[in-house]
């Protein structure tokens, strides 16, 4: 089985254990998507859940958010760690929306990695789940899993997600992404894989390395 073969198995396998491909973090506009995964990085996404309510209820806009004071926003996200730089990066990258996008998230990879605080991983996330676009979010499950796999062989995620995309087919690759969060959660947990129940178990390169 070669890599492209291996890939297409494990998006059969994975979207017959997770039929519901989603984020895990609560959002309902495109903005709030872009907050949230800012505040994920060195965070839980149940966290960032326990704190984007308060959040996106005290700014509700963009322009909202690009008004806010700083010491305000600090408060409520504390808790995500990191605030101090979350903080500025959120009220500098409302701002830049409101000044040069007309208070709207853009919807291209180049465009988004301009923000303050925005890498490709986020990026990614909010073309593919808001806009509909090919995306493969490169985060810490979806590097240790295909690494594991032996369809990748990098920790750089951008290393990472140009060895993806030849492999995935461009309308499974965002879904895939996510379910390899729920996966890598449930089954492939980073220090105690569950080998003896992983339904990839008989493709996966790495099982040998790290018994049940």
């Amino acid at each position: 089985m070669n890599k492209k073969q291996k890939a297409l198995e494990a998006v059969r396998r994975l979207e017959e254990r997770y039929p519901q491909a989603q984020c895990s973090l609560d959002y309902i506009k495109p903005h709030e998507l872009l907050i949230a995964t800012r505040l994920s990085a060195q965070c839980t996404d149940e966290r960032v859940n326990m704190v984007t309510g308060e959040l996106f209820s005290t700014y509700p806009t963009v322009e909202a958010f690009a008004q806010a004071e700083l010491p305000d926003v600090e408060r409520i996200i504390r808790s995500c760690g990191l605030y101090k730089t979350k903080a500025r990066d959120i009220i500098a990258l409302s701002q830049m929306l409101v000044e040069q996008y007309g208070g709207q998230v853009p919807d291209s990879i180049e465009e988004l990695v301009k923000l303050p605080g925005v890498g490709r991983k986020t990026a990614n996330l909010v073309v593919g789940d808001i806009f509909g676009k090919p995306a493969i979010v490169c985060d810490t499950h979806c590097i240790r899993i295909t690494n594991l796999l032996g369809l990748t062989d990098s920790k750089d995620a951008l290393k990472v997600e140009n060895q993806l995309r030849p492999l995935l087919p461009p309308e499974k690759s965002n879904d895939f992404c996510h379910r390899l969060v729920h996966f890598g959660r449930e089954v492939c947990i980073a220090r105690r894989p569950q080998c003896q129940i992983c339904p990839l178990a008989d493709i996966c390169s790495g099982r040998s390395k790290n018994p049940a």
